[in-house]
């Protein structure tokens, strides 16, 4: 049985433009005491064809981690977008959050996101090379993908 559970993921801040950071508010329960820490890693899918484009946004250390229920606010700056190829900078992507302990993933939750125009102008005539300032990143929060695995907590 796993050890820790996210019991919530609150996505803060979307709607918002695709150049702001990305705001998690994760809650979770730890069903005894760990003496090693839990690392979190969010990570952009830059292009559905090649992870190879794939970006870990931020990774944080949390612990040990005592018993109880946890909470804290994960926060990592947007994608460097010139690493996505510019035909998938627009459209529908997704971005992961995950959980290892002593780097064994046990939790994976991930999140479909779609970047877009909102002016009308730009939605008609999409210029060649985003604009990234005009895009507007939207999270569906409404529907995770969670994959748990099991690991050797000992």
């Amino acid at each position: 049985m796993a050890k820790v559970q996210v019991l919530n993921l609150s996505i803060l801040d979307n709607p918002t433009t695709f150049i702001n950071p990305f705001k998690f508010e994760v809650t979770f329960e730890c069903a005894e005491n760990l003496p090693d820490d839990l690392e979190w890693k969010i990570i952009y899918v830059g292009s559905a064809s090649n992870e190879s484009y794939d970006q870990v946004l931020d990774s944080v250390l949390v612990g040990p981690v005592p018993q109880g229920r946890h909470r804290f606010v994960f926060q990592a700056d947007s994608p460097d977008s010139s690493k996505i190829p510019s035909e998938d900078v627009v459209g529908v992507t997704v971005v992961l959050l995950t959980c290892s302990y002593k780097t064994q993933e046990f939790v994976r939750i991930g999140y479909y996101v779609n970047n877009e125009y909102t002016d009308p102008e730009l939605i008609d005539n999409p210029p060649a090379k985003p604009v990234l300032e005009k895009l507007q990143r939207n999270i569906l929060a409404s529907s995770p993908r969670v994959t748990k695995f099991k690991i050797n907590w000992d």
